[in-house]
């Protein structure tokens, strides 16, 4: 039951990062505590064939972590407000706070963790056209 309770709470996280804010009623974006992913933009990158670019805004609530994950290009993420401590496999943790920016290598296993303002994240990514946006990493 455990490993079923794990699995639903995996697949849900998948589902709030995976599904647009502006996808949600005003009234259910009022309920929701989990983190929130609006994606601002994907297109190809001109000049680089099969790549593209994906312009997102994270918001994460206080006291809390995205799921650990790896992406198929490299991420640039930006605070907006708040900080975070960006927690990377076989990596010192960083904390970023407003104005600061971080990159996360292509592939590289990673999560952002919240205290106790949460934080709002822009994020770049840049990958191979046609993947998956993120693949949650097996713990």
């Amino acid at each position: 039951m455990k490993t079923f309770a794990r699995a639903l709470s995996a697949a849900a996280m998948t589902m709030a990062l995976a599904t647009p804010v502006w996808a949600h009623s005003h009234e259910a974006q009022e309920r929701t505590t989990g983190p929130k992913l609006e994606n601002l933009m994907q297109t190809a990158l001109e000049g680089v064939e099969n790549t593209e670019i994906m312009v997102s805004r994270v918001t994460v609530p206080p006291n809390s972590a995205l799921p650990k994950h790896w992406h198929p290009g490299e991420e640039f993420a930006y605070v907006l407000e708040g900080s975070v401590t960006l927690w990377q496999k076989g990596k010192e943790d960083t904390l970023i706070g407003p104005g600061e920016v971080a990159k996360v290598p292509l592939k590289q296993i990673h999560t952002a963790v919240t205290g106790e303002e949460g934080a709002v994240i822009l994020v770049f990514r840049v990958h191979e056209e046609g993947q998956p946006e993120r693949i949650l990493a097996e713990e």
